[in-house]
């Protein structure tokens, strides 16, 4: 049975999310900020977008700020000899000319630490996210389930830095059975 589309369906089918951007700040094009939803316990989360940089010149995701955690941190997920550790990155994470940038779980993302409040599956938490050339902005993280990738929920409000070692129920999954604590 063939089926007829009305002009209307046709048009929102070729308006595909794929196409749009979610926030434009010069060069820059941030799609789909999402931070994984947390328990009422849980005092962290990671934060996750992909950015874009159209332009000709280099930039650097610098800094995130939210009122939404005591501590804001970019961090990056990497693999220590089958072992997954966390640090924080140094200097920013870089964002090439004409190249896009994954803030996805189990490599570069954004630290939501000392959570007082669970994030809300449906609800969005705003970030300002600042930039060494573009500037700053605010976007809205949508708090969603995901399953799969890295668990940020018990990672906590470590209070200073260094090797945390194994956080027990706290520990980071990442699908070897493995599992890892902080490291800076």
């Amino acid at each position: 049975m063939k089926r007829i589309l009305s002009a209307a369906a046709l048009a929102a089918m070729l308006a595909a999310p794929a196409f749009s951007h979610d926030y434009e700040l010069g060069e820059l094009k941030l799609d789909h900020p999402w931070a994984r939803a947390t328990t009422t316990v849980a005092r962290a989360s990671g934060g996750f977008l992909s950015i874009t940089n159209e332009g000709e010149t280099d930039d650097t995701l610098i800094e995130a700020r939210s009122d939404v955690a005591a501590r804001m941190e970019l961090h990056l997920t990497e693999n220590d000899d089958g072992i997954m550790r966390m640090r924080e990155v140094e200097g920013g994470i870089p964002i090439p000319a004409g190249e896009t940038v994954e803030l996805r779980p189990g490599s570069f993302h954004v630290m939501f630490m000392g959570l007082e409040n669970q994030l809300v599956e449906g609800e969005n938490y705003p970030v300002t996210l600042v930039f060494e050339n573009a500037g700053e902005i605010v976007v809205d993280f949508a708090a969603e389930n995901r399953a799969g990738g890295m668990d940020y929920s018990g990672h906590g409000d470590h209070g200073g830095h260094g090797d945390h070692g194994n956080h027990g129920d706290a520990a980071m999954e990442h699908g070897d059975g493995e599992h890892s604590g902080h490291d800076h």
